[in-house]
């Protein structure tokens, strides 16, 4: 496996993907026909040496990405909007656009990253905090109060992520996600970017937002085991101070488990891999055309592979078995891979 170094999301009807500061959104229309737009993204440091340093670049990445991410999912549903409501804004929208003009766009996604960030602190961080001060009167030891609130936060995290998927709107989005997965890995292990490879490539990746939130809470199990303090109110400090350290240190991790590729990191992958079971699901066709024209518009797969540009797309598919009648999944093809996400 080579890693690319390319990433993206799933948005309404379609995918993002970027690669380095160029990203595209391709987007299915509703007439059926592929939109792709192709524009460059300054994040919020810049070209700044301190936004590059370990553990710094984890949070500076994450809030990239969140806001990157709102604002191509916003372009995406603007295919899908009534006419009418998309022709007369509302009067919060006048509101705004008044008051802060050509700026309104940018004030807004500001806020809701703010706002996404607040209540992920407040319900993954906080809440998982005081439900397990309800076994104080049970527990004497903070190190297995520590542990019970690790598994609190867990459970909470994996309670969320199996209601909204259960979703119809959703499922559609997660099948995208796995569209997105699927193209990425096909590039990395080396087969051309066809709708025929990209089907019998596995919807798993490390480098996932899936992964990622999966490490942030075990790490923060670690931490909160060894970082003790005596005041209530300093135990709730410390755990919101220490949110921006748990995700730079949870996004060295999958940064290392997308580019090494030794049998230790892939077994650690391997629970964060498990949750995308919740979080992408198996799409189909057209769906994998909308992440190839996603892909190909800001990554030159050919030139990764060391492939020639004249050369035919037959020539270059390497032998893959198909797959069996009613199969839902692509039986991993390396050797650590034939351990299955079902089975953990």
């Amino acid at each position: 496996m080579k890693p690319s170094g390319i990433g993206g999301q799933a948005v309404l009807e379609g995918i993002m993907m970027k690669n380095k500061s160029q990203y595209s959104v391709a987007v299915r229309r509703p007439d059926g026909e592929i939109e792709v737009k192709i524009d460059e993204y300054v994040g919020i440091a810049g070209d700044k040496a301190w936004a590059k340093l370990p553990l710094i670049r984890g949070m500076v990445n994450f809030i990239d990405s969140m806001i990157l991410g709102m604002k191509t999912l916003s372009w995406s549903a603007s295919f899908y909007e009534d006419e009418e409501e998309e022709a007369k804004p509302g009067k919060f929208e006048k509101f705004l656009l008044k008051l802060f003009g050509e700026k309104a766009e940018k004030v807004v996604m500001g806020a809701t990253v703010a706002f996404s960030v607040i209540m992920a602190v407040l319900i993954f961080m906080l809440l998982p905090y005081f439900l397990s001060g309800l076994f104080r009167k049970f527990i004497v030891s903070n190190t297995l109060l520590a542990i019970v609130e690790g598994c609190i936060r867990m459970g909470i995290f994996i309670l969320y992520v199996a209601l909204i998927s259960s979703m119809k709107d959703i499922r559609r989005t997660y099948m995208y996600h796995g569209a997105e997965h699927k193209c990425i890995n096909c590039i990395e292990r080396g087969r051309a970017l066809s709708v025929r490879n990209v089907r019998k490539s596995s919807r798993y990746h490390a480098r996932c937002g899936t992964s990622f939130l999966f490490i942030v809470m075990v790490i923060s199990i670690i931490f909160f085991i060894f970082i003790r303090v005596e005041s209530p109110v300093a135990r709730v400090v410390v755990r919101v101070l220490l949110v921006p350290v748990i995700a730079g240190v949870a996004y060295e991790f999958i940064r290392l488990a997308g580019r090494s590729n030794n049998i230790v990191m892939r077994i650690l992958s391997l629970p964060g891999k498990g949750m995308q079971m919740l979080t992408t699901k198996e799409p189909d066709d057209d769906m994998i055309e909308v992440a190839i024209a996603a892909v190909e518009a800001v990554f030159d797969w050919r030139a990764f592979q060391g492939l020639k540009e004249e050369e035919p797309l037959e020539e270059l598919e390497p032998d893959v078995p198909e797959l069996e009648s009613g199969q839902t999944d692509v039986p991993e093809l390396e050797e650590l891979d034939e351990i299955k996400i079902e089975d953990l």
